[in-house]
């Protein structure tokens, strides 16, 4: 039985959460503030912690980053205020998996949970990797087969040619190769490599998949690296590359 624990100073709604997902087979742990978090974590091994962002002393975001740092981090959701973008970005940025905007549904909640959950089973163990590149003290990252140099910001092939990228393409592949194996939604995607345009949507984003998976895919119409999941978003899976 997966164990939640969730993190936020409201009583009632802790409760009536907390309630809410037991019911639906759901081991869940409560704590009130970052300090009683700290202590249950400390003694219970938990799969995902719903974290609210606006508490009193430590916040949800800085919890979120100590949690990131760990060797095993739980599968993470902020919950954020309606109208604070801000905070969505650096969450993302800190490596959580989801955000709900308050107030939001439990049903949507749970729906949340069992979508990390999925995301937890086909993550690798590793973060990726960064190396330096050979006689330049450049970052590279691992993208599959391929390289790219965060300095340069190109892409570089098995057989080290350059793969041509637009900037906007080239920051949504260092957003999936920093987080492989994980669902992305497409509003996480948009959040952390926005194109240079306004009020960019959904279809923007797949167009930009499409771009990457021509240039990346040994079969571009069966994509393995970049793979769709389907009502929920995108996962990149590197290791596939490899087989």
């Amino acid at each position: 039985m997966p164990t939640i624990a969730l993190v936020d100073d409201e009583a009632d709604l802790r409760d009536a959460l907390a309630e809410y997902l037991t019911e639906r087979n759901l081991q869940v742990l409560a704590a009130g503030s970052a300090a009683e978090f700290r202590t249950l974590a400390a003694r219970e091994a938990i799969d995902v912690v719903v974290l609210d962002i606006a508490m009193p002393g430590e916040t949800g975001l800085s919890l979120a980053r100590w949690l990131t740092g760990q060797d095993c981090p739980p599968g993470i959701i902020l919950a954020t205020a309606a109208g604070s973008p801000l905070d969505r970005v650096v969450g993302l940025e800190a490596g959580v998996d989801d955000y709900l905007v308050k107030p939001y549904d439990p049903r949507e909640l749970l729906a949340r949970i069992r979508s990390v959950l999925r995301g937890r089973a086909h993550r690798g163990a590793s973060p990726p990797a960064r190396s330096p590149a050979a006689g330049t003290g450049a970052a590279i990252l691992r993208a599959g087969m391929y390289r790219l140099n965060l300095d340069s910001r190109q892409l570089i092939a098995p057989d080290d040619r350059e793969v041509a990228l637009t900037a906007s393409e080239f920051d949504l592949l260092k957003v999936f190769a920093e987080r492989p194996n994980r669902i992305l939604p497409r509003s996480h995607l948009r959040d952390l490599a926005p194109a240079n345009q306004d009020n960019e949507s959904d279809r923007s984003i797949d167009v930009r998949i499409t771009r990457l998976r021509r240039k990346l895919e040994r079969d571009p119409e069966r994509p393995a690296l970049i793979r769709t999941v389907r009502g929920e978003g995108y996962m990149f899976v590197p290791q596939q590359d490899q087989d």
